[in-house]
């Protein structure tokens, strides 16, 4: 199964280390974000993985295109130009889709269809960081049998609020002040998503996408009680990197 994974804004809440790198690429514990979220999902045996760029997308090419010789132990032929890698445990398979600067969310994922295919999918987002089981996750959302299951957590925010009967979402709305359960990414899609997203590039998957499918009946939640943070600015990168030097890796499975 494929793992699809957000990796295009801008980041304009973090401009103090993504005015040379795309957010996902943003260091926590020395690895970036995105290599964090790549290895949860390994973890739980899916490593198959589809990678929305945009905003400096080539830099995040640049990180995996140079990763075994950069991040491995190995030992090269220099007769052959052959290199053999001495501590692999970190290999995965990735497509790269360039999606545009501008595009949005919703009009990513449209624009990786083919890559995709007509199969059951996962999504989340390069920049947000949890412990959630995946294997669950999956269990919850074939035992819902709706078009999409979202991971619903229990935090005061600003984000999407879920309102949730019978472990079926009846309405989504995004930027709301109030608690409630948030939209905690981490999806898991049937290909019927794809009629609910618009071939432009202004689609926001969070705004009628989700919308309609909890219209629907189509918008399964499964609730995350465990770790979950989302790194939307250069202070939640400073706080995670404390807790790092503090030995607290909450979100790390493996």
């Amino acid at each position: 199964m494929k793992v699809v994974i957000l990796c295009g804004g801008k980041g304009l809440r973090m401009y103090e280390l993504t005015e040379d790198m795309p957010k996902p690429l943003a260091l926590v514990c020395g690895k970036p974000m995105l290599w964090h979220i790549m290895m949860n999902y390994k973890h739980f045996g899916f490593n198959d993985f589809i990678l929305l760029l945009g905003y400096k997308g080539e830099k995040i090419k640049e990180y995996f295109v140079d990763y075994n010789w950069k991040q491995h132990d190995f030992m090269l032929d220099t007769g052959s130009g052959k290199l053999e890698l001495l501590d692999d445990n970190e290999s995965f398979k990735i497509t790269f889709v360039d999606t545009g600067i501008d595009t949005m969310t919703g009009s990513r994922i449209k624009r990786a269809r083919r890559y995709i295919g007509d199969e059951t999918f996962m999504l989340t987002y390069g920049d947000g960081l949890s412990n959630v089981d995946i294997n669950k996750l999956l269990e919850y959302h074939r035992k819902m049998g709706r078009t999409a299951t979202v991971t619903g957590i229990r935090k005061k925010t600003q984000y999407g609020i879920l309102t949730v009967e019978n472990g079926i979402a009846t309405s989504f709305r995004e930027k709301e002040t109030s608690g409630g359960l948030i939209n905690g990414g981490f999806f898991v899609f049937e290909p019927a998503i794809f009629d609910y997203i618009t071939d432009d590039t202004n689609c926001i998957l969070e705004q009628e996408p989700l919308k309609n499918l909890a219209r629907d009946g189509q918008l399964a939640v499964y609730h995350h009680e465990g770790f979950w943070t989302a790194c939307d600015t250069y202070s939640d990168i400073l706080r995670i990197n404390m807790q790092c030097r503090e030995q607290q890796n909450l979100w790390k499975v493996w």
